[in-house]
């Protein structure tokens, strides 16, 4: 008989697509796509239940379906059509508690994989230059999504203490970007006019969506061997990419505010909706986050397909063109650091020829 695999926060974007993929896999019997939401796109064959993760009835559901395999995706940092971010914390954090109490219960799971986030390191300004696994935040995060995804992992762990015959990965994904992102920095990038904190240039990663589902496909399945995927991983692309260089790629002009003055144009967007410019992602853009990988290459087996520069780069397509277009903005550039210095050297000169 074949795996039952249920996977949360199918409504989503990204929760969609896994539906998707996972049910093509051979060694897949069932899917049963679970959410409170009854989603917009397409699940393939899977099953879906209407159900919300914080009511115990998730527990008969995966006694009914004799659920082997849990991906939990339901850990987000935004909120689904008119949802509060009251309620993003209760599926967050009281979800996952319901979930995993039902896990610890159930006889049939022995596999369960966590949507994690980066945003567990926090963005502070004694951070070190590179965050591994093991590495302890500078900083706790004392709000928002991050604050959530430290209690959600706290509580896996807790899990995997009680029931060390269960398979355990949590996945850390860096900032996800792509043509079909929905993310609050997604949002961010589609601003006519991007504003940054002065006298910062944050470095940032992004893992693109297509290594998103590719990475949760491994974690779900046993491991190939000479490969483990249990335990917690960094997930995000090769190199880093400034602040600055992003916007320049996506041809927007950037406007440098005071922390005072930011905060409250933060405040301004978030009210009329165009973006979530909470408090942890001003703090993202100012101090920015870099993660070791090693673990997903050499524990995981997993090579991500795109870098960070060509996740941003597909992203940037999707978006079309900014105020400022990107060639005319690199070419300005290099007439500009062609200008002879000032004081010395002469304009060059063109030959009557």
């Amino acid at each position: 008989m074949g795996k039952v695999v249920l996977v949360t926060g199918v409504a989503r974007q990204l929760g969609g697509r896994f539906v998707r993929r996972i049910q093509r896999d051979p060694e897949v019997d069932r899917v049963v796509a679970v959410d409170a939401v009854a989603p917009e796109h397409h699940l393939g064959g899977a099953d879906f239940v209407r159900a919300d993760i914080r009511q115990p009835t998730i527990a008969r559901l995966l006694a009914e379906h004799s659920v082997d395999t849990v991906v939990h995706m339901d850990v987000t940092g935004t909120p689904l059509g008119s949802g509060s971010r009251a309620t993003v914390k209760e599926t967050n954090v009281i979800g996952t508690m319901q979930l995993l109490g039902a896990c610890q219960k159930s006889p049939t799971v022995k596999r369960l994989v966590v949507k994690s986030s980066t945003n567990v390191y926090g963005s502070a300004p004694r951070d070190p230059a590179v965050f591994t696994e093991t590495t302890p935040p500078k900083s706790l995060p004392s709000g928002g999504f991050a604050k959530d995804t430290v209690e959600v992992e706290g509580y896996v762990r807790g899990f995997a203490r009680r029931r060390p015959d269960v398979a355990v990965c949590v996945l850390r994904f860096a900032n996800i970007l792509g043509p079909g992102a929905d993310t609050p920095l997604a949002a961010y990038f589609s601003l006519p006019v991007l504003p940054t904190v002065l006298g910062y240039d944050p470095r940032l990663q992004f893992v693109h969506e297509d290594d998103v589902i590719d990475v949760l496909r491994i974690a779900s399945h046993e491991p190939e061997r000479g490969t483990l995927n249990s335990g917690t991983f960094n997930i995000t692309g090769d190199g880093v990419l400034l602040l600055s260089q992003c916007a320049r790629r996506l041809g927007r002009p950037t406007v440098p505010l005071l922390m005072p003055a930011i905060s409250w144009v933060g405040s301004a967007l978030r009210t009329v909706g165009m973006t979530d410019f909470s408090p942890e992602q001003l703090r993202l853009l100012t101090h920015g986050r870099v993660v070791a990988t090693n673990q997903m290459r050499e524990t995981l087996g997993y090579r991500p397909k795109f870098t960070t520069a060509e996740t941003f780069a597909d992203f940037a397509r999707s978006r079309g063109p900014g105020l400022l277009p990107p060639e005319a903005l690199a070419g300005a550039v290099d007439r500009i650091a062609a200008l002879p210095a000032l004081g010395g050297g002469h304009p060059p000169t063109q030959s009557a020829n």
